[in-house]
């Protein structure tokens, strides 16, 4: 793939997610061993966000750092079978590759991280990646597990406009909890936050007393600069702003009832989701594609949506990621309801 070639520049964190699920995986100290079922697939927002953007046709690449070592290795093969382009994926020798475990029960997750090499990843890294392949577009993911991105971004944001890309960003959860808006971060020309991410990223409270109409206020305050916000609502779909647009898409044909994080529900047909890790990371995927075609702002909405929800159909982040014939036939559905 030459530069030229190139649609989308993802940036942040590859690594592979260990997958544990079982009737009952809470934890029985001093007992030495029960039956879970385990398997090994490709993760990290921003590895999930590459192959959803190569699965969904764009021309992707993925600017990440991994060690020399077996998790980074598998890694970047799960990868690369899934149309990603590596060379600007930086091995690191005498490191750890992170690695994510989920532990799956009862249509929710726990899941705990050691970021291992992720965190090495630099504003640099990106930076030499934009001039090396002239993307359109540049996304950058989890920006709150890679210190030196949340804290440089901008100098990343500014690369890509000097090249002529725009930029969209999904910061993902804070596993601190703090949320601390980068200054950088609404200069974005996309931001993709769930319903969490949107009112802790404005300062407000993510508790059941939040509403509509708090998070409404949340993702026009991330809007004042210019930005595209879409929001995520799991099962009731998303909403998205735009100056004084305003487009929102409803998925589960109820209205559905919103899980913690872009998770579990049923389906648009009412089906029972298999595993919902990764389907933010698959909505953004269906975005940019949306975005970079000219679409309207529902209608990339809907395509984010769709995306999003048909990457549940199976385990794990990748497995059952849409194709753009796939998205755009149930994107069809979601905008004549």
């Amino acid at each position: 793939m030459s530069a030229a070639q190139l649609d989308v520049l993802v940036v942040g964190d590859l690594n592979p997610d260990l997958l544990v699920s079982g009737e009952d995986l809470s934890p029985r100290w001093g007992q030495t061993e029960r039956d879970a079922e385990m398997r090994l697939v490709l993760g990290g927002s921003a590895g999930i966000c590459a192959a959803g953007m190569a699965r969904i046709g764009l021309r992707t690449a993925l600017a990440a750092t991994v060690a020399d070592d077996d998790f980074g290795a598998a890694a970047q093969r799960m990868l690369g079978e899934r149309g990603v382009a590596l060379d600007a994926i930086r091995v690191l020798p005498g490191h750890r590759t992170g690695l994510s475990v989920h532990l799956l029960a009862d249509r929710d997750r726990a899941i705990y991280t050691e970021r291992g090499a992720m965190v090495e990843l630099t504003a640099d890294d990106a930076v030499a990646a934009i001039a090396a392949r002239t993307p359109r577009h540049v996304h950058l993911a989890s920006i709150y597990l890679l210190p030196a991105l949340a804290r440089d971004g901008g100098r990343v944001l500014d690369a890509a406009r000097a090249a002529g890309a725009t930029v969209s960003v999904d910061t993902n959860f804070d596993p601190a909890e703090r949320f601390e808006r980068p200054s950088w971060l609404t200069r974005a020309d996309v931001l993709l936050p769930n319903e969490t991410e949107a009112l802790r990223l404005t300062g407000r409270a993510a508790d059941a007393a939040a509403g509509d109409d708090a998070l409404d206020a949340a993702a026009r305050e991330l809007a004042r600069d210019g930005a595209l916000v879409a929001v995520k609502r799991g099962a009731r779909g998303a909403f998205a702003i735009r100056g004084e647009e305003r487009a929102e898409i409803a998925v589960a044909a109820d209205g559905g009832t919103p899980p913690a994080d872009d998770a579990a529900g049923a389906d648009e047909d009412g089906a029972t989701v298999v595993d919902a890790v990764g389907a933010g990371d698959s909505f953004d995927a269906g975005a940019v594609r949306g975005l970079l075609d000219g679409r309207t702002l529902r209608e990339l909405l809907a395509l984010g949506c769709a995306a999003g929800t048909l990457s549940t159909r199976a385990a794990g982040g990748t497995a059952a990621q849409a194709t753009l014939t796939e998205a755009d036939t149930l994107a069809k559905e979601l905008l004549a309801r």
